[in-house]
């Protein structure tokens, strides 16, 4: 087989993937596995919703005091309205969240949607950086995708559930039964104690 046979085979098994790749707008840090599961869950959110969400993962940088906004605007001409665009940009450490009108940006929580990437980078385990990033930005990108679906009374099945947030959950669960316990054992069996000893007197 030539070169151009070689090159036009090439061509003809990775064409189908970059027309594929339409929720991400910028590429510098997802694996190929990685980059799928974005697709398909940007492709369900558009389905369900009717919203875009997109993703920038950029080693460009960024800058504090820089705008992420001024930056998106360079994909002007990528964007599909309704959408939001989250931007991982671990060169300076940032995430962000732009979507194209105040509605889209009520349907979510920044913060939320931040910490779930963020916590992932910021843990101290034995994944090399770049595993990392890739599974930050699809735990945030899930996350996104998971509260904006859920403020439309929709469950999407193509997400990652946010360990974090399980795990938050137990926490309050085990706190909240330990104040309960601290309750009985301090305050109202010595109370009921007290009620019963008076009857039987």
């Amino acid at each position: 087989m030539n070169k151009a046979q070689v090159r036009v085979t090439l061509l003809a098994l990775l064409l189908p993937l970059l027309l594929n790749a339409t929720y991400i707008l910028k590429n510098d840090l997802l694996n190929p596995k990685a980059s799928q599961l974005v697709e398909e869950m940007g492709d369900e959110l558009k389905v369900t919703t009717g919203i875009n969400e997109y993703v920038i993962a950029t080693n460009d940088a960024l800058p504090r005091g820089s705008s992420i906004f001024e930056y998106v605007k360079n994909f002007e001409s990528n964007l599909s309205k309704p959408y939001v665009v989250f931007v991982f940009a671990p060169h300076d450490k940032r995430v962000g969240i732009i979507p194209s009108s105040d509605d889209i940006r009520s349907l979510y929580d920044e913060d939320d949607v931040k910490s779930a990437a963020i916590d992932v980078v910021a843990s101290k385990d034995a994944n090399s950086d770049e595993d990392k990033f890739n599974i930050g930005i699809v735990q945030g990108f899930s996350e996104l995708a998971d509260q904006i679906a859920k403020s439309k009374n929709i469950t999407l099945t193509k997400t990652i559930p946010n360990d974090t947030h399980v795990a938050i959950n137990i926490l309050r669960v085990i706190v909240f039964t330990g104040a309960l316990l601290v309750l009985w054992m301090f305050f109202i069996r010595p109370i009921v104690k007290r009620i019963r000893n008076g009857r039987q007197r």
